[in-house]
């Protein structure tokens, strides 16, 4: 009977209903400190490309400033104020132009023109909080944070409480299947196969809300997102709200084994460390142990852990881990963000969804021939700063919120023991 409770209860005698309100707690607060970064991420990967200098053609120069032809200004120049005083553009268009069709244009125009590319170009992490801020107002940086709970909370509790069953519960297929050493990169893959499934479609709609520029208020960019997808999907299909999860999957996938078993290096290894300083401390010969008699005792010195010990050393192993496996998959992130942020600009339109077409592995070589090992590693900064505390908190919410309800299920079970 007590087997059987052990193995309803799982790892640590913590439920699986504890297991995912931990995983909530982490879910919101790793939202609330993280989605400005994700947003600069995703205007920086989503940004078009502009080519340099010396790659653009000078077909005219007025007042001493060259002037680029139509198909070659960078569509991020955007509508404004500027573009229609002094271009005279119906406010449809996307572009602020400036050719040889256009009358001379005076030099204070054309300093308004270069005002307002430097203005909405994103160069760095740093630079697109500011500039983001500044132009569209600090609340922009929270923007889709609505969808981004959402998306985490179901997501991060079929992950974690997922991932925690596939790796140590008793009929987990990977339980006698796979070698200890690779559980958690076999079971932290397939959790994260069956979390992406479940939140694509929310993904979707953040990553469209995020990477829109428009300053208009939030229901009415709500709405707008909203109409967005509804159009897709009466033109494309439901199957649309499923784009990109190829991509996603191809940067979720490796994340996750990388990540996992990286986490549970780190964290064993801290252990261990811990183990040791403490037999030390005690006159005591430290025993790393064998197979099964190692995993006892690191789930022996985990349980006597302090919160405070399993809060730093979940976070450390957390962010380690996370920037690793951030760094490495930042290509496919990269294509993935390109892929669902549907764009309409005419023949460059034309282009990009024939490029973003493309099979996995051709549309990443299409972004490294046009752009070089810079544009897939695009926004791998802010990935990288927003995915490592994210992790860091996220893992440690989880495990510090594992061990108090663990604790809570003792006290109780010792007083209906003792009662």
């Amino acid at each position: 009977m007590a087997t059987d409770k052990a193995g309803e209860m799982g790892e640590m005698g913590v439920s699986l209903a504890q297991k995912m309100l931990s995983a909530v707690t982490g879910s919101v607060l790793t939202s609330l400190l993280v989605t400005p970064l994700d947003v600069v991420r995703v205007r920086l990967q989503s940004q078009a490309h502009t080519p340099t200098a010396s790659s653009t053609p000078s077909l005219r120069t007025y007042t001493g400033i060259p002037l680029t032809q139509f198909r070659d200004l960078p569509p991020n120049l955007g509508i404004s104020a500027c573009c229609r005083e002094v271009f005279w553009i119906n406010n449809n268009a996307q572009y602020c132009v400036a050719g040889p069709t256009i009358a001379p244009i005076h030099p204070s125009d054309a300093a308004c023109v270069v005002e307002e590319a430097e203005r909405r170009t994103i160069n760095s992490t740093w630079d697109g909080l500011r500039k983001i801020a500044q132009n569209e107002g600090p609340r922009t940086l929270w923007r889709g944070l609505s969808p981004t709970l959402v998306m985490a909370v179901p997501a991060n509790v079929i992950y974690f409480a997922g991932y925690d069953w596939l790796r140590t519960a008793q009929r987990s297929p990977f339980r006698k299947t796979v070698p200890d050493a690779y559980t958690p990169l076999v079971a932290g893959a397939t959790a994260r196969v069956l979390a992406a499934i479940a939140v694509s479609p929310i993904e979707m709609f953040r990553t469209r809300m995020q990477a829109a520029h428009h300053t208009n208020t939030a229901a009415g960019h709500f709405r707008e997102t909203m109409d967005g997808l509804r159009e897709m999907v009466a033109s494309q299909g439901v199957r649309s709200l499923w784009r990109g999860l190829t991509l996603t999957l191809w940067r979720d996938v490796p994340f996750s084994a990388i990540y996992w078993w990286g986490y549970e290096s780190a964290r064993n290894t801290i252990t261990d460390m811990r183990g040791r300083s403490e037999a030390k401390h005690d006159g005591l010969e430290f025993h790393i142990g064998r197979g099964e008699d190692k995993i006892r005792r690191r789930s022996r010195s985990r349980s006597r852990e302090n919160h405070t010990a399993t809060l730093v050393d979940s976070f450390i192993a957390g962010a380690a881990s996370g920037a690793v496996a951030a760094l490495v998959t930042t290509p496919f992130d990269v294509g993935k963000t390109r892929q669902q942020v549907v764009r309409h600009m005419g023949d460059a339109a034309v282009k990009a969804i024939r490029a973003e077409d493309k099979s996995m592995p051709r549309f990443l070589l299409h972004i490294f021939q046009e752009q070089g090992l810079p544009g897939l590693f695009k926004g791998w900064a802010a990935r990288c700063l927003k995915v490592a505390p994210a992790c860091a908190i996220m893992i440690s919410s989880y495990e510090v919120g594992k061990k108090m309800a663990n604790d809570i299920n003792e006290r109780r079970d010792r007083r209906h023991h003792d009662g």
